[in-house]
């Protein structure tokens, strides 16, 4: 397993990505083909940019990426694709939402890799993993587009069954999606929810 990691890191590396979570995007992106040419695209917790990056290549020069996070995110060299705007700020904060508002007509993705600081408690871990993924599904419901999607990152446990049917209720198909990319060991999947419906 050590050398299946080591290989995605290496291979980041190498196509110039700053972490290997670019690949869990992209293996879900190669099978589903959700990201589309031209559209505006949302990836919340967006350090260190990789998922950004990597939209912004597959939705091209006329679309926009716009990445938020706690941390600093402005990379100097940016491939050349989509226009990306870095944004920082907490994810739960009004201010976001009142930008994003003023700046932006929606998105048609609304992508996130956000995971909480683990404490070692499986349980904790997964009410915080949890409440990130409720935040997804708020900013969804407020930018999303009609039939948009949401690629979500989510811990596993007692009470992920609930949330996978308050994302059935949003979306047409809704998938669990567990990349190759990410350590077996880790109880980390990601939700893919197509065909969003907002009168839902």
């Amino acid at each position: 397993m050590r050398k299946e990691q080591d290989y995605y890191f290496h291979k980041a590396k190498k196509e110039k990505y700053p972490a290997r979570s670019v690949f869990k995007l992209e293996e879900a992106q190669l099978k589903h083909r959700f990201l589309k040419f031209g559209q505006r695209v949302l990836d919340l917790g967006c350090h260190p940019g990789s998922w950004s990056l990597y939209a912004a290549e597959v939705i091209g020069e006329k679309g926009v990426v716009v990445g938020v996070d706690l941390q600093h995110t402005d990379l100097a060299v940016q491939k050349p694709h989509a226009e990306i705007h870095w944004l920082c700020y907490d994810v739960y904060s009004e201010d976001l939402v009142v930008y994003l508002k003023q700046n932006w007509p929606g998105f048609h993705v609304v992508l996130s890799d956000m995971a909480p600081r683990t404490t070692g408690s499986q349980y904790a871990d997964h009410q915080h993993s949890l409440r990130l993924a409720e935040r997804v599904l708020q900013m969804a419901r407020l930018f999303l587009h009609k039939n948009g999607t949401v690629y979500c990152k989510v811990f596993q446990g007692e009470d992920f069954p609930q949330f996978l049917k308050k994302c059935r209720a949003l979306f047409t198909s809704v998938k669990v999606v567990k990349p190759r990319s990410s350590r077996q060991e880790s109880r980390e999947v990601f939700l893919l929810g197509r065909g969003f419906h907002p009168q839902r």
